[in-house]
């Protein structure tokens, strides 16, 4: 079994939409509110790391970030 490559720990929005069942607009407007973990920005590029987002899979898709009285985020 060979090892995990850089490139495939790393996924775009279009597959983390994918893993999650949703469209990948709704996925950038889970990611938008903090309801979805941060992506990774490398120069231009977004991305996900696969064992996170499993992780959050796994832990019930809890948003990331908490809403405080008043709408601060």
């Amino acid at each position: 079994m060979s090892e995990p490559t850089f490139e495939s720990e790393l996924i775009r929005a279009a597959e983390a939409a994918h893993l999650c069942g949703v469209a990948k607009r709704t996925w950038w407007r889970l990611v938008s509110s903090g309801r979805a973990p941060a992506p990774i920005r490398l120069g231009g590029s977004v991305r996900w790391r696969r064992t996170e987002l499993s992780d959050w899979i796994a832990g019930g898709c809890k948003p990331v970030r908490t809403i405080r009285k008043g709408g601060d985020v």
